[in-house]
């Protein structure tokens, strides 16, 4: 009962703060009020004609008013500028690194008390007034005792109890369309507002961002495309973290870019090459590279800062979204519709004909069009409407990926307009795809599994020896409760005992081989081999010849 309260007034306070913005047409043009816009002659406000600022502005500050996933929301959004018009575009912008601060002394409180001592003598020279401000933290500059410059990022105090507040919000409306909305069920809407929750109370924990920058740096050492800052791990708490203070160009400032004769084309592809090494390459992904969050060094390289949401894909997803890139760059409608199928994004009963004609309806007209102007956010939504037909469900983990990519090319649409991120992503995924078949993955895998097996190894001739025992104290048995199936229990008791037989022999096989391997283990030889490493590999022979499986074995 008391949060269903609470969940109200929330509500009503939502409604309240777009009234007082002046964005009340937004509460009285949903479906649920529409039928009750005459309520808003009879508010007083609409007596009077009141001077309202654009209304840029007005949302501007509602978002900000209504605290940190309004906020977040208004930044995926500013990154849109395909989406949008310009002067909303531009205000939205300011919520990536202008939001209203709290007071630099309640900042420098919070270090303090973070550290259990006064900052004189750890960080020098703070500044109480913030350098930036976003939604769930702002950030200071300050000097080591060494003198280097850095930045102290402060956790907003009382963030947690408003995040969770308007979580719980999402979590009510979610369990409302789940059962009221017809794609309710397929758009899993609890599941994604759970993933949602997950990333925003990970962007809280500042030594989690910490260790986030420190994986980003250590996989882009040396890499001309991305620099990440230095954490400085000895100042740094759960709700204070110290960084290396970079200086850069903030990338959503072209003038500045065009007068350091920055390549905007060039740019805008290493963009798209960095996300696509972070996604394929090192499966550890930037997921907030709004315009806020990038900065471009005098000589062109990406500075990233802001590592609170970072994305990972299962082994599977990486498979099957390279492929489903690489089909749809060339335009294999129907290899498409047979992933989608295979890897259980869209119901196992879809029949790929009718699904990959769907595709095809989709994207012919877009890729009719060049290259540069295909917006694959644009797409995206097409597709969206063609996965309701057929009963898609939302994949919530790739459901940051796919944010990360729109941000990626509102960004580099933004730095160069004609853009053509398919094509700078084809050959590096045609790259990465014959990577991960033919004879060198398998020698990689090799390689990488060689260290486990060798740790293995000593194990297998007592495991072997304790599954012979058992098969024969007759403890290993294959229990039936039908007689009309004795048949089938003998043959394959017959077939478990001849693929221990196997397991010997190839354990034999191995250890005649490492035996071999051996200098010195034993002087008398046998066909220029020790006699040990003869014997078991004599056996071994033996055992396989005899054991092998015959055509027919297992036929009706």
């Amino acid at each position: 009962m008391i949060r269903n309260l609470s969940r109200l007034l929330r509500l009503l306070h939502i409604n309240v703060v777009l009234a007082r913005n002046g964005l009340d047409e937004v509460i009285f043009a949903t479906h649920l009020f529409r039928p009750f816009r005459f309520v808003l002659w009879l508010l007083p406000w609409h007596w009077l004609p009141r001077r309202l600022p654009p209304r840029a502005v007005r949302l501007r500050r509602t978002l900000e008013d209504l605290g940190p996933i309004f906020i977040k929301f208004g930044q995926i959004l500013s990154t849109r500028r395909d989406l949008l018009p310009d002067d909303i575009a531009d205000e939205l912008a300011r919520l990536q690194d202008n939001v209203r601060p709290f007071p630099g002394q309640q900042a420098r409180a919070i270090i303090e008390r973070a550290y259990g001592r006064p900052l004189a003598g750890m960080l020098n020279n703070f500044d109480p007034q913030p350098l930036a401000s976003a939604s769930i933290a702002q950030v200071h500059t300050a000097l080591l005792p060494d003198g280097r410059e850095v930045i102290v990022k402060v956790v907003r105090p009382g963030i947690r109890r408003e995040i969770e507040r308007d979580i719980d919000l999402l979590y009510a409306l979610a369990d409302l369309a789940t059962r009221y909305w017809p794609d309710g069920r397929r758009l899993r809407p609890r599941a994604v507002v759970a993933e949602f929750e997950k990333t925003l109370l990970d962007e809280l924990d500042l030594q989690r961002e910490a260790a986030n920058a420190s994986q980003l740096r250590r996989n882009f050492a040396g890499s001309p495309l991305l620099y990440v800052p230095e954490v400085h791990w000895e100042y740094t708490r759960r709700n204070v973290m110290v960084m290396e203070r970079i200086h850069g160009t903030p990338i959503s400032d072209i003038a500045t870019l065009k007068r350091h004769n920055i390549d905007l084309k060039q740019l805008a592809e290493r963009g798209v090459e960095i996300f696509f090494t972070q996604v394929f390459s090192h499966n550890f992904f930037h997921a907030d590279m709004h315009p806020g969050n990038i900065f471009v060094s005098p000589q062109g390289q990406y500075i990233a800062v802001d590592f609170g949401i970072v994305g990972t894909l299962r082994p599977e997803d990486q498979h099957y979204l390279a492929e489903n890139f690489l089909a749809f760059f060339n335009r294999d409608y129907r290899r498409v519709a047979e992933l989608h199928v295979q890897s259980g994004w869209a119901p196992s009963g879809t029949r790929v004909d009718e699904f990959e004609s769907a595709i095809r309806s989709v994207c012919e007209p877009i890729f009719e069009r060049p290259l540069k102007d295909i917006s694959f956010g644009r797409l995206l939504l097409h597709l969206f409407q063609t996965a309701r037909r057929f009963n898609m469900e939302i994949q919530p983990q790739l459901v940051l990926l796919q944010k990360t990519l729109l941000n990626i090319e509102g960004l580099g649409r933004q730095l160069y307009p004609e853009l053509d991120l398919w094509q700078t992503a084809k050959p590096f995924l045609e790259r990465w795809t014959a990577d991960q078949v033919g004879p060198k993955a398998f020698f990689r895998a090799l390689r990488d599994n060689a260290k486990h097996w060798l740790t293995d190894l000593p194990q297998l001739p007592g495991l072997a020896h304790e599954a012979l025992r058992r098969l024969h104290d007759g403890t290993l048995r294959i229990e039936t409760t039908s007689k009309d199936v004795q048949q089938l229990r003998d043959e394959i008791r017959a077939a478990s005992q001849r693929n221990f037989r196997l397991i010997i022999a190839a354990t034999l096989l191995i250890c005649a081989t490492l035996i071999y391997s051996l200098d010195g283990i034993a002087s008398f030889m046998i066909f220029g081999m020790p006699w040990l490493s003869w014997l078991l590999g004599s056996a071994a022979v033996m055992l396989l010849v005899v054991n092998w499986p015959q055509r027919g074995d297992g036929d009706d």
